[in-house]
């Protein structure tokens, strides 16, 4: 760390301080009402602020301006244009008005749009956010942007979560009004997102066709130590790796993000790094960041970061747990106070989420479904793809009490004493954790540990604010009729819990009997991601959504096309690059090994006639009978691949990939995994596992 974190923190960001110290003061009251409160910018003041952006922008470096925005393409996208504009033949000035900064316009119909937008369709627009604060990166000032359609639909995934704070904040203020609180006038939505990586050797990963096409190893035989020991976890970190964190904290500290954890994740060559939380919008813009910052930094130290889901079979995949909560005036809305049972005001709260997720589980579901996911959800990791709920042990108890009309004795506050003097006595904590639970109440937030590492984080948030906002909407509009609202409200409570109380699940979400269990309860089990996928349409999610404002009908028909759309790419471009490894490098290299080992055992012979071949008979029978199966495998990996591809309908197309080409590339895989353990390592064409999990 070459300097002091304090001054550097948010050095690149045009923040709070920056704007009050370079705006005119009526211009930044205005401007930062319009963040605090969500209401329209006032487009009188949009010139200056621009030219102080531009001023501020230009000091730091910057010749260019970016509207960056997130298309349904699961990342970022940017267009950059200079600020330079012409006096004369032969000067230029810098320049960036106000109207530059609300709107610019892109192709839209380039990125994908679900059939909202055709290829001679082409306008589509960015617009400014004003609540995601700007920043200069590479020479460039980027402007968080929303992104839209010529005819207004939303094409990005920050439009839908914008919408949906708005009304999660609308319908929280009435469940606030209710308990008295008549001056919070903006309920916050406030996010961490944890992000878990792996790291490889930039040399290894160029050597690997499958990782650099698809993301994840489509091929691969567990090494002879992968996780079991559990060394790696927490363990203390390589010297290159703590050197890519190292410039990864700072360059991230310059842009305001609070990197405030990193360690060894369990898996060899796994890592994890956690922000403290922020607003979910910024939240989700940071996130980005910090994926596109990795990939950067690590390329720097030679180094590739993975942020795949399951770049290795057999050991544990990546997620990124959202740690979602409420906040008014400062006040955590989720907290439980000493008292939690006596809390009617969180006990009312945690009724709606529990509702929430129970009424739109099969919308959660989706918000997390993508092919990449589908290999590590239900895979004996954390979570499986059933969505629950853990509560721990006290707020069980406390919510049975409720629904059995029992009075609710307290747990006595427990200290720990380990019976070392020099070791102070601390309070423990009234629960314990579940970490195989999809949505864990953890003190005073829930984290949705279900998103996949590469995931934009927006959607699943968007979820969530929109599904609790029902909640509180349907609470509220019962509530506010009453005429005695206490009774009312502990009615509601109590009715909530019971009737929801199947979504609770503090066990093991890994066993056989879960799952069982979950289908006696009426729990949806979406294994894969298609399954997912057909019910995002069904009508309660359309009407949920519709009638907040969040997405209309047109809008999400688009994203389900682009679900299955992007579902079948994926298979496809795995299955292709399957044919091509299998096809030009594991079965000439396996062929050319039993050629070396016949030739071997010819010369044995010719030196000394009597002697035995047993084991290069046995090598050569078995390898010969495994590349047979994998030559026959990729035959039929391009029959079923290509008879996939060619399905107009796209529904039907990635139930075909799922169902018939996925099964054909693991029978590939089986075969060609098999051959690694029997060829020897100079004659292996790629990396191995060991090669790539361990010399990082």
């Amino acid at each position: 760390m070459t300097n002091k974190i304090t001054d550097i923190f948010g050095c690149m960001v045009f923040n709070d301080d920056v704007m009050r110290e370079r705006l005119p003061k009526e211009v930044y009251k205005s401007l930062t009402r319009t963040i605090a409160t969500g209401k329209h910018i006032d487009p009188t003041i949009a010139d200056v602020v621009a030219n102080a952006m531009k001023d501020w922008a230009v000091e730091k470096g910057a010749t260019h301006y970016t509207h960056w925005f997130q298309p349904l393409t699961g990342v970022t996208a940017e267009k950059h244009d200079a600020f330079i504009s012409p006096v004369g033949t032969c000067k230029v000035v810098m320049e960036f008005s106000g109207k530059e900064l609300i709107r610019g316009e892109s192709d839209a119909s380039s990125f994908p749009s679900g059939g909202l937008r055709a290829t001679f369709e082409a306008r589509g627009y960015t617009a400014w956010d004003p609540a995601s604060y700007a920043f200069v990166k590479d020479g460039t000032l980027y402007i968080p942007t929303a992104f839209c359609s010529y005819t207004g639909e939303a094409l990005d995934a920050k439009t839908p979560l914008l919408r949906s704070m708005d009304a999660i904040n609308t319908q929280a203020l009435r469940i606030l009004r209710l308990f008295g609180d008549s001056t919070s006038n903006h309920v916050d939505v406030n996010v961490g997102g944890e992000q878990e990586y792996f790291i490889i050797d930039k040399a290894m990963y160029d050597r690997r066709k499958d990782l650099v096409y698809a993301g994840r190893t489509l091929f691969g035989a567990p090494a002879p130590k992968g996780q079991e020991l559990e060394d790696h976890y927490f363990g203390p970190l390589k010297t290159r790796i703590a050197a890519f964190m190292s410039d990864l904290d700072e360059a991230l500290w310059r842009m305001g993000i609070n990197s405030k954890t990193k360690h060894n994740e369990a898996a060899p060559a796994q890592h994890e790094l956690a922000p403290i939380y922020a607003n979910a919008n910024i939240a989700v813009d940071q996130n980005l960041l910090i994926m596109e910052y990795m990939k950067k930094i690590a390329e720097k130290h030679r180094l590739v970061c993975l942020l795949h889901e399951k770049p290795y079979a057999g050991v544990n995949g990546s997620g990124k747990h959202n740690n979602w909560s409420l906040t008014a005036g400062g006040k955590n809305l989720l907290d439980p106070g000493k008292t939690p049972a006596e809390n009617r005001q969180f006990l009312l709260i945690l009724a709606a989420v529990l509702k929430a997720v129970d009424d739109y589980q099969e919308l959660l579901r989706v918000s997390v479904a993508h092919a990449g996911n589908d290999h590590r959800l239900g895979a004996n990791e954390a979570p499986p793809a059933i969505i629950s709920i853990f509560v721990g042990e006290e707020l069980n108890t406390i919510i049975d009490s409720i629904v059995d009309g029992t009075a609710y004795k307290g747990a006595k506050k427990a200290m720990m004493d380990l019976g070392i003097p020099t070791i102070p006595v601390f309070r423990k904590d009234t629960t314990d954790r579940n970490r195989t639970s999809p949505l864990a109440f953890t003190g005073n937030k829930f984290e949705f540990r279900m998103p996949g590492s590469s995931q934009n984080i927006a959607f699943p948030n968007t979820v969530l604010n929109t599904a609790v906002a029902e909640s509180f909407r349907q609470f509220a509009d019962r509530i506010e009729q009453a005429e005695d609202r206490e009774k009312e409200i502990a009615r509601v409570i109590r009715e909530t819990f019971a009737a929801h109380r199947r979504i609770l699940f503090d066990g093991n979400g890994y066993s056989d009997e879960w799952e069982r269990e979950a289908a006696r309860r009426g729990l949806r089990n979406l294994k894969t991601s298609v399954d997912a996928y057909f019910t995002f349409m069904e009508p309660k999610n359309v009407a949920l959504f519709s009638s907040f404002g969040v997405m209309n009908e047109v809008e999400m028909r688009s994203r389900e096309e682009i679900f299955f759309e992007n579902y079948s790419k994926i298979i496809n471009i795995e299955a292709l690059t399957m044919i091509v490894m299998a096809s030009r490098d594991y079965i000439p290299a396996v062929e050319g090994y039993i050629a070396y080992i016949a030739d071997a055992a010819a010369k044995k012979r010719a030196v000394c006639e009597d002697v035995s071949c047993a084991v290069e008979r046995d090598i050569i029978r078995r390898l010969s009978e495994l590349n047979g199966q994998a030559y026959s495998a990729v035959q039929r990996l391009r029959d079923v691949e290509t008879q996939a591809a060619s399905i107009a309908d796209v529904k039907d197309r990635a139930t075909c990939y799922c169902n018939r080409v996925l099964p054909v590339m693991e029978e590939l895989r089986r075969a060609v995994d098999e051959m690694e353990t029997l060829t020897a390592s100079a004659n292996w064409p790629v990396p191995t596992y060991g090669d790539m999990m361990f010399r990082v």
